[in-house]
């Protein structure tokens, strides 16, 4: 791979540059529980080919001299797995909350950035013989999907295990000295400097053709995209919440699950989509929680959401999402009204251009001080994503995964809540902000209510 694909894309520099906010990190924690221990020389196997699969998690992040350019990764010269995986027991009997708690010290805990930006933690001494793992990334190491995709190449499909290849040779230890990194981005300008002169002349007939033949239609499409981009970088200035208003730097963390076919059928009685009926239960539980405040006129409240532009064709790591961010309308009533709304607003914002130009428009924020950027995202009320997950069973090195939560980072909004499905079941991870939300347990009731009003009472529903 040659230096500038190994060059940090734009997206991912923005997720980690404006970390020197420490409310800002972007650290990305999943919890797997497991029927059973999972065998300790098969998770170092597992682990060590598929760092060797995934070469991406042998790679550190190194800052170009100057700031002339965006970091780049590089294969750790002093790679040590052994550091990445820990091993530790709960005292018995351990419990899920045991668990979370650890899971929570783990997202509140900056990376060492001399090394591989992730770390994996078996957990044992959960009651009647249970366990989990803990995987801890970093968000410019990977998104939900990419995270997906990482997975089936360290998890099995039998208890037994699955055949598999021998694993490729390690990636060659890299020391790139600074003069090296600096004569590498001066390259890189002068090739990219060169392609656009190219690619500029070859775009220009087509181009002067469509003004020509179609004056008014080129018009429109210039004035759509400017207007999209306009809508996508416009600044946020005021929280839409009056209630969850405070930012703090402490996180609080709680899960719950739903069945997925509860979901499936609302948005199927509303010509909607799974992820309607989410953001719908998400809205009508923060309608409830406003109320409970005595916030009655609550009229919206902003999300941001990653809409993910990866393509089969691409390789995994990285981000290839863009974060849209749009107001939703918050009231009482008809849930299946409000929910063919959201979904309307959803389908306008996929289908926003400025979604498919998520480098490009990185790349001048990434100028911008870090300050700048957090007025950008503390103003957003809460943060949602949407992650498919396995439709079949998956084993880790013996045992059996029994349910997936993802605990995104809130990014500077009041919450985050990532859901993950598994085996017909919605996996709901929620990552508080403990100055927006400092009543966790009024915030939890609100949320289960929210889904139950969507999905109505199921007799397989289970919340932890």
């Amino acid at each position: 791979m040659s230096t500038a694909a190994r060059r940090m894309a734009q997206t991912d520099f923005l997720t980690w540059s404006m970390e020197q906010d420490p409310a800002l990190r972007s650290t990305i924690v999943a919890v797997i529980t497991l029927d059973s221990s999972p065998d300790w020389d098969r998770i170092v196997e597992m682990m060590d080919r598929g760092t060797r699969d995934i070469p991406h998690f042998r790679h550190r992040v190194v800052s170009v001299p100057l700031g002339l350019g965006a970091p780049r990764w590089v294969a750790d010269p002093d790679f040590d797995l052994s550091w990445h995986l820990r091993h530790v027991a709960l005292p018995s009997p351990g419990t899920f909350d045991d668990v979370l708690e650890l899971a929570r010290i783990a997202a509140m805990t900056a990376f060492d950035r001399a090394r591989p930006l992730w770390e994996f933690t078996v957990i044992d001494g959960i009651a009647d013989g249970r366990a989990a793992l803990m995987l801890k990334v970093h968000h410019a190491l990977t998104d939900g999907l990419g995270g997906m995709q990482m997975t089936a190449h360290i998890v099995d499909f039998t208890r037994e295990g699955t055949p598999r290849p021998e694993p490729a040779a390690p990636p060659e230890p890299e020391r790139p000295g600074s003069l090296d990194l600096v004569t590498e981005i001066l390259g890189e300008y002068r090739s990219q400097a060169r392609g656009a002169v190219v690619q500029g002349l070859r775009s220009v007939w087509p181009a002067t053709r469509a003004v020509v033949t179609h004056p008014i239609g080129a018009a429109r499409g210039v004035l759509g995209t400017v207007s999209s981009v306009a809508r996508y970088l416009r600044p946020i200035t005021t929280i839409a919440s009056p209630v969850m208003t405070d930012r703090a730097l402490g996180r609080a963390l709680f899960a719950a699950e739903f069945p997925l076919e509860g979901l499936r059928a609302a948005g199927h009685r509303t010509g909607c989509t799974v992820n309607s009926a989410f953001l719908t239960a998400l809205i009508v539980g923060l309608d409830r929680y406003h109320r409970e405040h005595g916030a009655d006129d609550v009229e919206m409240l902003r999300v941001t959401m990653p809409l993910s532009v990866r393509r089969p064709e691409d390789q995994m790591g990285g981000n290839l999402i863009n974060l849209a961010r749009f107001a939703l309308p918050v009231r009482s009533g008809d849930v299946d009204d409000l929910m063919r709304e959201i979904d309307s607003i959803v389908r306008r914002w996929r289908g926003e251009p400025a979604v498919e130009m998520g480098p490009m428009l990185a790349a001048p924020l990434n100028v911008l001080p870090p300050a700048v950027i957090g007025s950008m995202l503390e103003h957003v009320d809460f943060l949602a994503s949407n992650v498919p997950g396995s439709p079949v069973p998956l084993y880790v090195a013996g045992a059996r995964a029994e349910g997936y939560y993802a605990f995104g980072p809130t990014i500077g909004s009041s919450f985050n809540v990532t859901m993950v499905s598994y085996l017909g079941v919605c996996y709901l991870g929620f990552t508080l902000d403990v100055g927006a939300v400092p009543d966790q347990g009024v915030f939890e009731d609100c949320m289960r209510a929210g889904f139950r009003d969507v999905i109505g009472e199921t007799p397989d529903e289970s919340v932890s």
